[in-house]
């Protein structure tokens, strides 16, 4: 596997994808979304992996879309099409993996970097960073999946008044809206994303793969049929070693070992 845009380096259960454009603040061109399909087909070939994190380096984690890609497609739109389609493709593709995803936020994000943080079951953000969609300033419309994804996650009328009035939120404000789970102490996100993701490291894969799947599905059936879902699928998983493992620890009130896949 050949990465030019992203860094990936796995080990001890946890995949740990880096954006790496920093002159450019990780902006996302067409290379950077070949490179994250690859990380997924990383990811998703390897059992090991029960968790993985997401950050960018450099002064933020990613400013939208590369504008030269943008100024260079727009005008064609047979061009502009197979951008957005592998926008669209690489991120539902990480979207779905199914080991749990952590994106920590520094700087900023901005447009499709908020979009691209929407993507994650967890996000930690660096107490000074800031997360923004700035489209409405420039005449343009979020096309990285925000305007689906945003009110599935903070409510209609907070999505529209970010997307709308193209604001920033601090991560106060994020916080407080849903958009985040964890703030980091300033300069300390690193460690704090690592934390989070060695703690869900050591829990069973398979509960967490469950449960991901299961609240990912929640909203797109009926209460009924979502509880029916719950019971089948959860009587599956009772019958895996890690269930059986968890049990035997807590009879013998021991910590449980988890198998790697």
């Amino acid at each position: 596997m050949t990465l030019s845009n992203v860094t990936l380096d796995v080990g001890g259960g946890i995949a740990r994808a880096v954006l790496n454009r920093p002159e450019q603040l990780n902006a996302i061109s067409p290379r950077l979304l070949e490179d994250l399909w690859q990380v997924c087909e990383t990811v998703e070939a390897d059992p090991a992996v029960r968790v993985v994190t997401l950050t960018g380096s450099g002064r933020a984690f990613c400013a939208g879309a590369d504008l030269k890609a943008v100024r260079a497609l727009s005008g064609d739109a047979e061009k502009w099409g197979q951008f957005m389609r592998l926008w669209h493709r690489v991120f539902d593709r990480i979207e779905a993996l199914k080991a749990p995803v952590i994106v920590g936020v520094h700087g900023f994000a901005l447009a499709g970097g908020l979009e691209l943080a929407l993507l994650a079951d967890l996000v930690v953000m660096d107490a000074e960073a800031r997360l923004g969609d700035q489209h409405a300033n420039f005449g343009l419309v979020a096309g990285g999946g925000g305007s689906q994804r945003l009110p599935r996650l903070i409510g209609v009328r907070r999505a529209k008044e970010l997307m709308l009035l193209g604001g920033w939120l601090t991560a106060a404000q994020c916080l407080e809206w849903g958009l985040v789970n964890r703030i980091a102490p300033a300069g300390t996100l690193a460690s704090a994303v690592e934390d989070l993701a060695q703690e869900l490291a050591r829990k069973s894969g398979s509960a967490n793969r469950t449960v991901k799947m299961l609240v990912n599905r929640a909203f797109d059936v009926d209460l009924g049929s979502g509880l029916d879902m719950e019971r089948e699928i959860v009587a599956a998983h009772m019958r895996s070693a890690d269930a059986a493992e968890g049990l035997r620890a807590f009879a013998e009130k021991r910590a449980p070992t988890f198998n790697a896949a």
